[in-house]
């Protein structure tokens, strides 16, 4: 599991470590005050979990290389337009027909088998999704196949929206 799946499997209980630790801390023998507890001696399963999430180190060798290069919208937009680029979009079929990025060829995720694609022409494929995350999902699987970085839409098409990019809309006659 990478460190990306684990922080979004983690990240609903993350509101919760600290009721947690405080619980963890807390005693049967608090009204005795001649007693001391001791700490516990193993870490609780989270904060092990969580040890994992913690930032890169230069000294780190252990550290997998990062996988998903993120691009701007502006960036993205500039890509486009020099041309040379496979831009794939992993969202719904639903979210699809509200409007996608010109161009962009549409794999949902529940449907996206990175060994499946054909990446002969030598075009760089980019990933975007609605906010970013299936897209990183989607880049970590194809970088697992290729054994490169993925680029893929920081903050999706949501953020390409929010910068003004040309929306196409599928519906429109």
């Amino acid at each position: 599991m990478t460190r990306q799946e684990l922080a979004l499997l983690l990240a609903p209980a993350l509101p919760l470590a600290p009721l947690m630790l405080a619980l963890a801390a807390c005693g049967s023998d608090a009204g005795e005050g001649s007693r001391k507890r001791e700490a516990p001696s193993v870490p609780l399963g989270f904060e092990l979990a969580m040890t994992g999430l913690g930032a890169d180190t230069a000294d780190d060798a252990s550290a997998a290389p990062t996988t998903l290069v993120m691009l701007s919208p502006a960036e993205l937009a500039a890509r486009i337009k020099a041309g040379n680029v496979r831009l794939i979009d992993v969202r719904t079929d639903a979210e699809v027909a509200e409007g996608t990025i010109p161009g962009a060829e549409h794999i949902p995720l529940d449907r996206f088998d990175p060994a499946t694609l054909d990446l002969s022409d030598g075009r760089e494929v980019v990933l975007y999704c609605r906010s970013g995350r299936r897209s990183a999902m989607a880049g970590d699987k194809l970088a697992a196949l290729t054994g490169g970085p993925v680029e893929h839409l920081e903050g999706g098409m949501l953020a390409w929206e929010a910068a003004g990019q040309p929306v196409e809309n599928p519906k429109a006659p």
